[in-house]
């Protein structure tokens, strides 16, 4: 039965997921501020994110694992300490070493998505369910552009430190909140974590998103970046072949491969690149000066402004889905966000040589974000068993994470291959770029129509233990 309190359950964990995404975009503005109160160089001061990056890739899965086990409240409050400890670590941080390692403590608040997704499932009423994961999906989804959106201001007023002061005092007061009266989940998985499996995820994990990050600066044709490349794709080969042997699987693969679970991550994959590629290029774009032919030479206020109408959609349509999937189902809504996506990309890549055509593609896209965030949710916590919830959704999410690293270097690629005399990108390149995106979510629209169909008309509640070997179908 569900407990009381879950108002006061649902804003904890809310807040505590709601700042890691914002720490997720936060810093990124702020880089080139960083990388010179500190004295270091540019590609020491990437590795703020790129530590961030692989830390969350490695601990979210593994983490939500572990809850799925031991414990989701209690596993939830050691995450939020986690998080808390790096926010601070990184305020105080003398050196670009220690804000690196800072920020690789930050990135174990990757487990809050699955543990809040797993304890919504087991504490809420099952009516309750599929209108709270949709409702926590838009927070999440609107904490990252919150982070691109304040960072500028909380900068120029005081000073990059608070972009992490800030954090420490909201997780502070959630890790209290949490420990007093968020209820320990009475559902736990049977059996103990593979460390073996935990050790080759991670591993493989590493050697792909490394280079996927350093590919511009070491050279996409060098040594180590295919020497990586090839070592991930053994280290994933040995991985599957460990999960499908171990009696006690990180990753039980058999859920993996359940329709609803293989197509909705595919569209995961795929929105992913053209979600954070976004998010990472279009504040550039704007902040070029327009001698370059295109750009507003818009300063990091006034770029994060013109993402203000995406933050605004993102989070009104993710709420919106919540009150949708009743009636429309999952499915639908998972495609109509991607087909957003590649509209707005689209628009984009034709359209953008006014500030106000950027904040209307803005908002368009973040339509997309925010019914596609809450579709993927509740598809995965709906179609796998309640002691798997954690690990599903942790690769769901680790998954969009590996589609965003690929999209963002692909964008990479093509704005930066050719540089103008004065050392700034040409227009074709963003344009080409946009177009490459607009593909991607075009596909993702596409692998949410493979999603199997639901033939009842009932609310997304809780599968039973058969689902792991008879897929439950969707809506």
């Amino acid at each position: 039965m569900p407990r009381k309190s879950t108002r006061l359950t649902f804003a904890v964990l809310a807040t505590g997921a709601g700042v890691f995404s914002m720490l997720q975009s936060l810093v990124a503005p702020a880089l080139p501020t960083v990388q010179h109160a500190l004295h270091t160089s540019q590609s020491n001061a990437t590795w703020v994110m790129t530590a961030y990056l692989l830390s969350a890739s490695v601990f979210t899965p593994i983490l939500g694992r572990v809850g799925d086990l031991t414990g989701k409240k209690r596993t939830l409050v050691a995450v939020l300490l986690a998080v808390l400890a790096g926010c601070l670590l990184a305020a105080l941080a003398p050196n670009i070493g220690v804000l690196i390692l800072a920020r690789v403590v930050q990135g174990v608040g990757g487990a809050l998505f699955p543990l809040s997704f797993g304890i919504i499932r087991d504490e809420f009423a099952p009516s309750e369910v599929s209108g709270s994961i949709s409702n926590l999906s838009a927070v999440i989804a609107a904490g990252g552009g919150v982070g691109i959106v304040a960072a500028g201001p909380i900068v120029s007023a005081l000073d990059y430190r608070w972009l992490f002061w800030i954090p420490v005092g909201v997780v502070a007061v959630t890790v209290l909140i949490a420990a007093r009266y968020v209820p320990e989940s009475p559902k736990r998985a049977e059996g103990s974590v593979s460390w073996l499996g935990a050790g080759l995820l991670s591993a493989w994990l590493v050697a792909l998103l490394l280079p996927l990050s350093q590919a511009g600066q070491w050279g996409w044709a060098s040594g180590k970046v295919l020497g990586l490349f090839g070592t991930a794709v053994a280290l994933f080969a040995v991985w599957l072949l460990s999960e499908a042997r171990s009696r006690n699987p990180l990753i039980d693969l058999r859920v993996m491969r359940l329709p609803v679970v293989w197509t909705t991550n595919a569209a995961a994959l795929l929105f992913g690149a053209g979600m954070y590629a976004l998010w990472s290029f279009l504040p550039g774009f704007v902040q070029t000066p327009s001698a370059a032919g295109y750009g507003f030479g818009a300063s990091v206020t006034a770029s994060g402004l013109l993402m203000l109408p995406m933050l605004l959609a993102m989070f009104g349509s993710g709420i919106l889905s919540g009150r949708l999937e009743p009636r429309v189902g999952a499915k639908a809504l998972l495609a109509a966000g991607a087909a957003f996506g590649a509209l707005a990309l689209g628009l984009l890549a034709l359209w953008h040589t006014a500030q106000w055509q950027i904040a209307v593609v803005s908002g368009l896209f973040g339509l997309g974000i925010g019914l596609a965030f809450a579709s993927m949710a509740n598809l995965v916590v709906g179609s796998v068993p309640p002691e798997q919830t954690g690990a599903a959704t942790g690769m769901n999410a680790n998954i969009r994470t590996i589609g965003g690293s690929i999209g963002a270097a692909l964008t990479s690629v093509l704005v930066t291959g050719r540089l103008q005399p004065s050392g700034l990108p040409y227009a074709s390149g963003y344009t080409h770029a946009w177009t490459l995106l607009a593909l991607f979510c075009l596909a993702a629209a596409g692998a949410a129509l493979l999603v199997p169909a639901r033939r009842d008309r009932r609310v997304t509640v809780p599968v039973t233990e058969r689902a792991a070997a008879a897929p439950a179908r969707v809506r």
